[in-house]
């Protein structure tokens, strides 16, 4: 996927999570069980689980199957315990990676992690080694399409409080603070604007461009062997 868009980027993530659509549906109800946990099951009150909602809905989860993870995460004899862990490390030539998970079995998912880093010709690093190299935002894809207009978008969004606005040739990226992410993101859904993917992600400030095919070559099982492990949530990374 190397010098791929954004745009490819999150395509092919989508047709591959279309692929594999039980794996997908599992790490998002962890997702919403740790929502719950925290903030209750009513998503009027519960802006996490809301927002993770509107992330489940953008990856096709049916409405039945996420009212179902929200019912069985606010039950009595939901004893599971998921922590979440922040891992950071290096890709192939420096690549700067932050891998998310949720877990409940800390031994387990540090011995996968660590794994996919050493196969993929990286190696895991302290917590904070590369985190300074991204900023924490709010990000909304939107693809172009006739029926929505730039000029108009980019003043809704604005109003609303994003932060960046940014034009390119395949549709728009929407920049927020992550606490004005989910107003921003209701804004657009009551304007039935369709969005390619809303999410609070981790932004790479700079991004490293692999020349050498080989590198490629392990950056690519890097990230696959971290995606396919149902304790990883999202891998965010500085890889052109």
């Amino acid at each position: 996927m190397a010098g791929h868009s954004k745009f490819a980027n999150i395509k092919h993530k989508k047709a591959k999570a279309d692929a594999q659509k039980g794996k997908i549906f599992t790490k998002l109800g962890r997702e919403i069980a740790v929502a719950v946990k925290e903030g209750g099951p009513d998503p009027e009150n519960n802006s996490k689980l809301k927002d993770v909602i509107a992330k489940a809905k953008s990856n096709n989860m049916p409405n039945d199957t996420i009212e179902r993870s929200i019912k069985k995460a606010s039950g009595e004899n939901n004893s599971v315990n998921y922590e979440e862990i922040i891992y950071e490390g290096y890709g192939p030539s420096g690549v700067a990676i932050i891998v998310q998970v949720l877990t409940d079995n800390k031994n387990r998912t540090a011995a996968n992690v660590r794994h996919a880093f050493t196969k993929g010709g990286g190696n895991l690093g302290t917590s904070g080694c590369v985190s300074f190299l991204f900023d924490k935002k709010g990000q909304i894809i939107i693809e172009r399409s006739d029926d929505i207009n730039e000029d108009d978008l980019m003043m809704v969004a604005l109003e609303a409080g994003a932060e960046d606005f940014i034009a390119e040739d395949e549709g728009y990226e929407i920049i927020t603070d992550p606490e004005d992410f989910s107003n921003i993101r209701e804004t657009l859904e009551k304007q039935n604007i369709p969005m390619l993917s809303a999410e609070v992600a981790m932004i790479p400030q700079t991004t490293t461009v692999l020349n050498d095919p080989e590198d490629v070559k392990k950056m690519e099982k890097l990230l696959e062997l971290l995606e396919e492990d149902d304790d990883v949530q999202e891998v965010f990374h500085n890889w052109e």
